[in-house]
């Protein structure tokens, strides 16, 4: 339908209800001769009169009075629309789709889970953990986390937490066969449990800086996976040396489950970011996400 043909039907809705040209008129803040030729048009469009007119009075045709009937409860269902999309913007409510890392999810999301739903129980979040690289806009994501070297430069970006660092961490157990790494040179002599992206094939590089600069090992992998916590439970049953960020072990360490090795030549990169794309009318649900994720976490207030 076009806009002509729309704001016909609804001056003529207007006149039907006010039964008046000069009321309708105000209503719609018209003049009651542009209205009058208004009306005229719709009723040579349709090829029906829809209102009998005489000096005193106006009131609907048969047809007329079809034709609002059937009117009424559409232009209720289009002004029910716009007000619920107007109060939800006031009340945010929704579905909030969030594409992040197994890491970011333990570290920055679940910490927030509870309050956040207190806050705002009218909003769903659904987060999907990928640890590999995906374009959030094709794949129909409303946001992302990733550490800020991997988010995309046309992205808005929030920082959300310190910068990190990666860790070679082993089991007392594996170091009761193995001796301790003093360079990164040694872990070529060492069973080695490493990351691969699913997508891609490729290994996550053991990549570290010393006095000489950056420093890339390749590394014995007698294990590899696409899940962070899978190369975490085969460091803690001693089956190897795992590069993870030290963040995501530091319990591990503290408690005396994995050994921290290496740590000098470990430096540190870009923390988490929250990213999602510049639009000119953002969903109150995901404003809201991005406000509260921003507050500081106790949590994160700790070693990384």
């Amino acid at each position: 339908m076009k806009g002509a043909e729309y704001a016909e039907l609804m001056a003529f809705l207007a006149v039907a209800e006010e039964r008046s040209f000069r009321r309708a008129a105000r209503r719609l803040a018209l003049s009651p001769s542009a209205l009058s030729h208004t009306i005229r048009s719709l009723e040579e469009r349709l090829g029906a009169r829809l209102l009998n007119r005489t000096t005193r009075s106006v009131a609907p045709t048969q047809a007329g009075k079809d034709l609002a009937e059937r009117l009424r409860p559409a232009v209720a269902d289009m002004e029910n629309a716009v007000r619920e999309v107007g109060a939800s913007q006031l009340q945010p409510r929704g579905m909030v789709r969030v594409n992040l890392p197994r890491i970011a999810a333990r570290q920055v999301v679940t910490p927030i889970l509870a309050e956040f739903h207190a806050h705002y129980p009218d909003i769903r979040l659904d987060l999907v953990i990928d640890d590999s690289i995906t374009d959030v806009v094709a794949k129909g994501f409303d946001a992302g986390i990733r550490s800020g070297e991997r988010v995309q430069r046309d992205m808005v970006a929030v920082r959300l937490t310190p910068d990190l660092k990666m860790a070679v961490v082993g089991s007392p157990a594996y170091f009761a066969r193995r001796p301790l790494p003093l360079a990164p040179g040694d872990i070529r002599d060492h069973a080695c449990i490493t990351y691969r992206w699913s997508e891609t094939g490729a290994l996550f590089r053991w990549s570290f800086s010393g006095a000489d600069g950056p420093l890339v090992v390749n590394v014995d992998s007698i294990v590899t996976a696409n899940d962070t916590d899978l190369l975490l439970a085969a460091a803690l049953q001693g089956a190897g040396l795992a590069f993870l960020p030290e963040s995501f072990v530091a319990s591990h360490i503290d408690s005396g489950e994995l050994v921290h090795v290496l740590e000098a030549w470990c430096q540190p990169f870009p923390g988490f970011y929250l990213y999602y794309p510049n639009k000119p009318h953002m969903p109150a649900a995901l404003r809201a996400f991005i406000d509260f994720i921003k507050l500081p976490i106790p949590s994160l207030t700790g070693r990384y």
